[in-house]
Formats: C-alpha cells, structure tokens, sequence
C-alpha cells in the first residue's frame, strides 16, 4: 500500500479465508493468532551479557518494535512471553519459576545464550544447568552470547508459533500432563 507521500506501508496478511463483497470469514484459531503474533508484550529476565545484546536489539539499529514486541513488560502480570537471558543461579531459580507462574495463560518462553539454556560455561553446584529444568521452554537461541540478529530470529519463531498455536491447545491433555510434569497446576 503506498501513502500519499510515497511511502510504503507493510500491512500484516490477511489469514486464509472465504472472502467475497463486503465479507470476510475464516477461523477464530486464525484471527486470534494473527492479532497475538503481532501483539507479543515480553518480559526481560536478563542477569548478564545476553541482557546487553537485548539492549542493542532493542535500539534504533535493530529495533524490534518492527516485530511487534516493542511493549516490555516488567510486570508478569502483564506480560505473555518471559525471555531468559543469562546465567542463573539455583537459588534464583525459584524466583524465575514465580515469576513464570504469575503469567496469565497463554504465555511463551525463550531461553536466551548458553548459560540460560545449558548452563554455559559455568558447569557448577551453583548455576542451574538449564532453565528446562523448572520452566518449559518454547525456543532456544544459541550462543554466547547471541548477536541481536539471533535474537531477532527467535521472536519470529515465537512469533510463528504464537500464530499457528490453536486456541484450545492450552486445555488439551498433554499440555496439562506437560505442566504437571514441571509440577505446575
């Protein structure tokens, strides 16, 4: 769509559907999945270098409000993708599991670096090898730390699956017996 002043404005596409004069129809899965991907309100939980490269995706050079994601959220309460980014001491693991349980439904994760998502270089008593282990994990960006492209590249994954993920997935058996294998209620 070009303005009046030439510029070129990017329009989301439009679901499959039956359209004809004056209508449109497809599914609810397919709205609600287009309104959500491009409506994702992150919740940083950076504790070291990983959280830096955030910053730089986050500024104008490769600023990720282009995806949709440009609201953080720094209340749980408010937010629908927690994204992990740094090392994580097994004291703060219990915290990082409170704040995944104040969430409302639906809600996503990305595990951001090697230390969030493996442990990293730090195989200690200390360090929790790997979020996995207390919080399901939706996506994970490899590196140490990941360059902003990286991270980039797992919001439109997320995106993806926000989009494609039916409406009734949350209530479906394995989810539920997923969770509960995290002792999640």
């Amino acid at each position: 769509m070009e303005t009046a002043t030439g510029s070129t404005i990017a329009v989301a596409p439009k679901p499959e559907g039956i359209e004809g004069a004056g209508f449109f129809a497809t599914s609810l899965d397919k709205v609600v999945g287009l309104a959500r991907k491009n409506s994702i309100w992150p919740l940083p939980f950076a504790t070291s270098c990983c959280g830096i490269e955030f910053m730089a995706t986050m500024a104008s050079h490769y600023d990720l409000a282009r995806f949709g994601s440009e609201r953080l959220s720094f209340s749980p309460r408010q937010a629908d993708l927690l994204m992990v980014m740094g090392t994580i001491a097994k004291k703060m693991g219990p915290i990082l599991r409170q704040v995944y349980e104040q969430m409302a439904e639906p809600r996503w994760v990305i595990s951001v670096g090697a230390c969030a998502s493996s442990g990293g270089i730090f195989d200690t008593y200390s360090v929790l090898q790997g979020i996995d282990r207390i919080i399901p994990v939706d996506v994970y960006v490899p590196g140490c730390p990941p360059r902003p492209e990286q991270i980039i590249d797992g919001i439109l994954k997320i995106q993806h699956l926000v989009e494609t993920e039916s409406t009734r997935r949350r209530d479906s058996p394995e989810y539920k017996a997923m969770l509960n294998k995290y002792g999640i209620e």
